[in-house]
């Protein structure tokens, strides 16, 4: 699974380097090359997750039956709503708007490079989390899904999601690049949201050694309150913490 990420991540950076003006022609040959390369990964992430689970359901029933994948229904516009090519005009956009607002240009298509590696990044762990909940669906003795850390770094938003439990009729929830794996269990009772009190803990006690206060008894800094989840119109639910909001239509400055 990492060396797919790792292939279409770096196809796709090495078309957006071969880039020279950015403009509308460069967009419109870097989605023909590039979109194509990104469904085709999704689909490898989807068939791999799909075999994934299978191998772990006949762990605990070997006669079960081989479940069928829709590959349509777990990547290109499905995940989205969206049209893949629409979604990859973004990066550009973020440039011309940066350019617009008088921004350099070496910093405008640094954001545009970040802005396309958090979308690549966020379509195929989409194709992950709803192939997940799809194959999920068709093997009844999986009650909950769980998050499980991958990579050298882990961001805190998904630390957290890895001490709690979903449901599987759900997606789980994501963030921008996230690239979590996520994993199926059993259970003949529900364990509560919180599965992993002990990790909990260590997180508080790493936030008490950084900030040096820390009110454990009420628990000012109490991630399970602070840290959600919301729906995001487009790529379903999203992790992030309390206060935080989705841009919308009214945050763009229309020129008048």
């Amino acid at each position: 699974m990492r060396g797919v990420w790792t292939s279409v991540l770096g196809r796709t950076d090495q078309s957006w380097q071969g880039l020279r003006s950015w403009r509308d022609a460069d967009a419109k040959a870097f989605k023909a090359r590039t979109v194509p390369v990104i469904l085709a990964g999704q689909r490898q992430v989807a068939t791999l997750t799909a075999s994934y689970l299978e191998q772990l359901y006949k762990e605990i029933d070997d006669k079960a039956r081989r479940v069928a994948l829709d590959l349509d229904a777990v990547t290109g516009k499905s995940l989205r709503g969206v049209d893949p090519y629409e979604v990859y005009e973004r990066p550009f956009n973020e440039i011309w708007t940066a350019l617009s607002k008088n921004v350099p240009l070496k910093e405008a298509v640094s954001r545009g490079e970040h802005r396309l590696e958090t979308i690549t990044k966020t379509d195929l762990q989409l194709a992950r989390t709803h192939t997940v909940r799809d194959v999920a669906d068709d093997l009844p003795k999986f009650q909950y899904t769980v998050r499980e850390l991958q990579g050298e770094y882990d961001c805190a938003l998904c630390m957290i999601a890895a001490t709690q439990r979903y449901h599987k009729k759900d997606l789980a929830p994501i963030h921008p690049g996230c690239d979590c794996l996520v994993k199926t269990v059993t259970a003949d009772y529900d364990p509560g949201q919180v599965i992993d009190e002990q990790r909990l803990e260590q997180i508080h006690d790493a936030v008490e050694a950084a900030i040096g206060t820390f009110d454990r008894g009420a628990r000012a800094v109490d991630y399970r309150k602070i840290i959600i989840s919301r729906d995001h119109g487009e790529i379903g639910p999203v992790l992030g913490y309390r206060g935080q909001r989705f841009t919308g239509p009214d945050d763009i400055n229309l020129p008048t």
